[in-house]
């Protein structure tokens, strides 16, 4: 019994990090001191937040930051990456057209970050989401409501990987007017309480029965027939894209992926409609 009550507690102490991201609640540190913007930040400007006081993707969150570099030079825009919530404050936000939530997780704003997020997007500065942004770790009512949109109530497992089958069925927005109708493609796949086609524009649908297994712990995750993996939305002024898809690090090497984003991208910084009254 010692024998094992140790073995128990070396893992505990191997695995505290993840343990405490994942099912105790997370960190709740907030920065308080603003980050200095780099010189030479120009307009178009996208800032990159990747913050995790919850479960941190450690492979994707690299990726995806190197793919908006990427998009934003062959534009000409400025990029600039932060883990510092305390950028989020109306001096700064007032510099960028776009802000991108790369699987940023947990309780990561002090009350005035939101407000100054809050008032920022609803007068007209958009948002790109990213995989964890929506995984419901964010304790933002307003957020989950009104920015994703949907409430995350988990992934299946064994496989946490497997591929599906995503449907594009509005290829008339710039991040999936070039995508084909059908894809397969492998991700960790996000269930939601209900879809939320009532109150946001869904792009594309993931198709259930193209999966191997719905079920985490011996729980059907199953959404049934509609059950959207992109979308967007207004929050005021704002532009909202998001996507569930972007768990690894792979995915920001597809094809498809990258383009899709790049179409986010292009969208959010106000080049192309739709637009938000």
């Amino acid at each position: 019994m010692a024998a094992l009550l140790l073995l128990a507690g070396i893992g505990v102490a191997l695995n505290w990090d993840l343990i405490r991201q994942t099912a105790l609640g997370g960190y709740h540190d907030h920065d308080t001191v603003a980050p200095a913007l780099p010189a030479g930040l120009h307009r178009p400007a996208i800032l990159v937040f990747s913050k995790t006081n919850a479960f941190r993707h450690v492979e994707a969150i690299p990726a995806a930051n190197e793919l908006v570099r990427a998009i934003a030079a062959r534009r000409g825009w400025s990029v600039f990456v932060t883990e510092n919530g305390a950028a989020f404050e109306p001096s700064i936000l007032s510099h960028f057209d776009a802000i991108m939530f790369n699987n940023a997780t947990g309780d990561i704003f002090t009350p005035a970050q939101q407000a100054a997020l809050r008032a920022w997007m609803e007068s007209g500065g958009s948002f790109v989401g990213l995989h964890a942004a929506g995984d419901g770790s964010i304790p933002w009512p307003w957020y989950r409501e009104r920015v994703i949109g949907a409430a995350f109530v988990g992934h299946p497992m064994n496989p946490q990987f497997q591929p599906g089958l995503v449907r594009f069925e509005d290829r008339s927005h710039p991040a999936t007017r070039t995508l084909p109708a059908r894809l397969s493609r492998t991700d960790e796949w996000y269930h939601f309480q209900r879809s939320p086609r009532h109150d946001v524009h869904v792009l594309a649908v993931l198709d259930e029965a193209s999966l191997a297994n719905r079920k985490i712990f011996g729980r059907d995750l199953s959404m049934g027939s509609d059950h959207p993996i992109a979308w967007w939305r207004c929050a005021g002024k704002g532009r909202v894209f998001y996507t569930a898809m972007g768990h690894r690090a792979e995915s920001y090497d597809e094809p498809a992926m990258r383009a899709m984003i790049a179409g986010a991208l292009d969208w959010a910084v106000g080049r192309e409609a739709p637009a938000c009254p």
